[in-house]
């Protein structure tokens, strides 16, 4: 294919700073902006009454790699062009909601004919109700609400900075690399984590975001377009999250298997990255890859 030209790859605008520069005073005020989060969560008790206060410390959580982009390109570039904003091929924002979609269909699906966990047709009277629908698109809402604060930061602003000295392997293991390592105090210190022990959730959870991030990287690259990144994250939260539990009579074998701290999500993931890995000559050159 064509190839497109760099300014298009990378932010959309011209940047003089070094972007080794750039990246590390973005990673550094992204953990020290959500430290003071990840502290609060830790030490808000998971009980009930907490619900409301857990919910808003996780989405400003959410909120601090954009909150830090935000400050990175006002001090280097002067300006916040380049996050990716423009909607240049709308079939990517249809596959990217898709892909969840069905991957957690397959997921779940799985356990539903296995009888791992069995389909709940209580939960799939609700779900399927028309007094559900302004449930769901609040709900969906929400997640993409949520799922943009971290996505303008790590594909709106990592992955075409890294695309600006980095080919595709090393940009899509270093910005997965950072976002992975970005989880790990709500995992270790809060009640981000599977119901298994704390290493099989990190044992689980670590190859199904890196393999989530490849695939993010890809589709931010080849569609030139933050929102499909924002629309896969926020379609897998709900979905895997909250849509297909709801569906699903959960077991203890269920609990191993389903959602994103179960077995079958870096099974599912490192063979969808393997897809995408596969055709990554069809991504643009990228500038590192013209040198």
């Amino acid at each position: 294919m064509e190839s497109t030209p760099s300014s298009d790859i990378k932010t959309g605008s011209t940047i003089h700073s070094n972007p080794l520069i750039t990246i590390s005073t973005f990673v550094i005020l992204t953990f020290i902006f959500s430290s003071l989060f990840w502290y609060l969560i830790s030490e808000t008790p998971a009980i009930a009454d907490n619900i409301s206060r857990l919910l808003l410390y996780t989405v400003v959580v959410m909120w601090c790699p954009t909150l830090a982009a935000i400050l990175t390109w006002l001090y280097f570039q002067r300006n916040l062009k380049g996050f990716g904003i423009g909607f240049k091929k709308p079939i990517w924002l249809l596959g990217a909601a898709l892909l969840p979609i069905g991957a957690g269909l397959l997921m779940f699906g799985s356990a539903w004919i296995s009888a791992i966990a069995p389909f709940s047709h209580e939960g799939a009277a609700m779900i399927f109700s028309i007094s559900f629908i302004p449930a769901f698109f609040t709900a969906l809402g929400f997640n993409l609400f949520a799922a943009a604060g971290e996505e303008f930061g790590w594909r709106g602003f990592l992955v075409p900075e890294l695309a600006r000295f980095q080919s595709f392997a090393p940009l899509a293991l270093i910005s997965g690399g950072i976002w992975t390592v970005w989880h790990f105090p709500l995992i270790i210190f809060g009640s981000y984590h599977g119901a298994g022990s704390l290493a099989f959730s990190l044992a689980v959870f670590i190859p199904s975001v890196m393999g989530a991030g490849l695939i993010l990287a890809w589709l931010r690259l080849m569609s030139g377009c933050v929102w499909v990144a924002v629309l896969f994250h926020g379609f897998w939260n709900y979905f895997i999250q909250q849509f297909y539990p709801a569906l699903t009579q959960m077991t203890d074998s269920g609990e191993m298997m389903l959602g994103e701290f179960g077995w079958f999500a870096p099974v599912l993931y490192v063979v969808l990255a393997l897809i995408f890995w596969h055709y990554r000559n069809a991504l643009p050159k990228l500038p590192a890859e013209g040198l």
